[in-house]
């Protein structure tokens, strides 16, 4: 007895030439396939995508808080007191050493 082998040039799905146009949708096996992978999908980026536009906002929203206050500090009188207090003429301006990276 011979074990039976399918021929490799056999078209294993009926070929069916339909004349109205089928969406991917339309057909319930491939629906019932494809929403268990997209929806949890679409949730996850959802919820990344609120979660990051938030932190964006408050960045932002702090960033325009410190401006303000730090461009109300910087009066040309604030500036002379400061350059003589931390010598910056003859030690140079701390804000730009080597050890002060965030500030670059």
């Amino acid at each position: 007895m011979t074990a039976y082998r399918p021929n490799p040039f056999r078209p294993t799905m009926p070929l069916r030439v339909s004349s109205q146009p089928q969406t991917l949708l339309k057909t319930p096996a491939i629906r019932s396939a494809l929403l268990p992978r997209v929806v949890p999908g679409l949730v996850v980026f959802g919820a990344v995508y609120t979660v990051v536009s938030y932190v964006r906002s408050q960045l932002r929203n702090e960033s325009n808080t410190l401006n303000r206050v730090f461009s109300q500090q910087n009066t040309p009188s604030v500036i002379e007191k400061r350059k003589e207090r931390y010598l910056i003429e003859t030690e140079g301006d701390p804000r730009k050493t080597i050890y002060n990276v965030l500030n670059w």
